[in-house]
């Protein structure tokens, strides 16, 4: 099947986050989720679904769980058997669960900023303490500065939350680089806690390596997040799983969860499941769309707004923008949408001292992204 991501679908008035946060005469590139229609394997599920008429509870399928075995053995020679899956309603529910089973109140949470802001302000608002760890810019990507990581550590941390690939700045870590992470935190004694929801949404030739899976080791101090919301753009149906391979790690993880973490909705599971099984050749074709996009956002920057600095994208389909040498007064999110009506993700989102960096989601038809670019490019000739 060929599909149309030139497509314009209407989203406003069907409760949708990204398109009815503001006016209908702003274009809304900020919250990371894709205005395409989902593989037609997954849609033929849900209908098939929502025929049947009953809608008890529900519980995974063993052949949703072998396919995600079996995509872990095949992609990236990773052995997970089905008791190590623990689902969960959404990968930021996961990252609370880690948060609250393996450090304390007052205990210390190690992070790379910029990075998604759950990352950021739940520890905080749990009670842990935020230890940073800031990304080291080098030209126009980040890496890690293995000095500040070693020295953000200290007998107060228990935990280490590994984004990966990176939000907002589009690293997807090498092996290297994961070893390196590895060894600090094995003998720093930390628990990871990798979100890898990004892990299909790469650009050749760039791959993807699950730190868990590096050796039995580091495996056995890691709990991998996962989900199939951001591969098939359904979000909205709220399913996403746990790797936890030590036994006593997801004895507690269960121990923290009971009562408190709802299931997976029904709707969620056969979602995952058609994707999972028969996505491909949707994830093949969007991953295609979304790479011309990046190419052609870079393009537009270079020519036309010359004064935005965009980070290389290697993976996901959001542009981590520096403006500060556009000439914009004041927080650049909120410049363009005033001026341009165009919304982005602001930059202090991610942490602190981003205030002149924005976050922008081009995962919709190019039609819509050129009419943003112009806007942006009109408004910025206008200072």
């Amino acid at each position: 099947m060929q599909y149309d991501f030139d497509a314009l679908i209407e989203r406003r008035n069907t409760d949708s986050a990204k398109w009815g946060l503001y006016p209908p005469d702003v274009i809304p590139l900020w919250v990371a989720d894709m205005d395409f229609v989902s593989a037609d394997p997954i849609v033929r599920a849900l209908r098939r679904r929502a025929d049947h008429g009953v809608f008890g509870y529900c519980r995974p399928s063993d052949a949703l769980k072998e396919l995600i075995c079996g995509k872990m053995k095949r992609v990236y020679g990773w052995e997970v058997a089905a008791p190590d899956i623990a689902f969960l309603p959404g990968i930021v529910t996961g990252l609370n669960v880690a948060f609250q089973a393996f450090a304390a109140m007052g205990e210390g949470i190690v992070v790379h900023p910029p990075v998604y802001f759950h990352f950021i302000r739940d520890p905080v608002f749990h009670g842990r303490i935020l230890q940073n760890s800031p990304l080291a810019r080098n030209g126009d990507t980040y890496e890690i500065d293995f000095d500040r990581f070693e020295s953000a550590i200290d007998a107060n941390s228990r935990l280490f939350v590994l984004c990966n690939p990176h939000n907002p700045v589009g690293r997807v870590f090498t092996g290297e680089e994961l070893e390196r992470i590895a060894e600090v935190c094995l003998r720093r004694k930390l628990i990871i806690c990798s979100d890898e929801i990004h892990c299909d949404l790469l650009y050749p030739p760039h791959r993807h390596i699950p730190i868990a899976s590096l050796d039995p080791e580091i495996e056995s101090r890691t709990i991998t997040l996962m989900s199939p919301s951001k591969t098939f753009n359904i979000a909205g149906l709220g399913c996403g799983y746990a790797l936890i391979k030590n036994p006593e790690l997801r004895r507690y993880w269960n121990k923290i969860s009971y009562g408190i973490i709802p299931h997976v909705n029904i709707m969620g599971y056969a979602a995952a499941e058609a994707g999972l099984k028969d996505g491909g050749e949707w994830l093949d074709q969007v991953m295609a769309y979304l790479a011309a996009n990046r190419d052609h956002l870079a393009r537009f920057i270079a020519e036309k707004m010359p004064s935005i600095r965009m980070c290389r994208i290697e993976a996901t389909y959001l542009a981590w923008l520096d403006f500060t040498e556009s000439g914009i007064e004041g927080a650049p999110e909120r410049f363009f949408l005033e001026k341009a009506r165009v919304a982005l993700s602001e930059g202090t989102e991610f942490g602190k001292n981003f205030e002149k960096f924005a976050r922008l989601n081009f995962a919709c038809p190019r039609r819509v992204l050129d009419e943003a670019l112009e806007r942006m490019a009109a408004a910025l000739n206008g200072i």
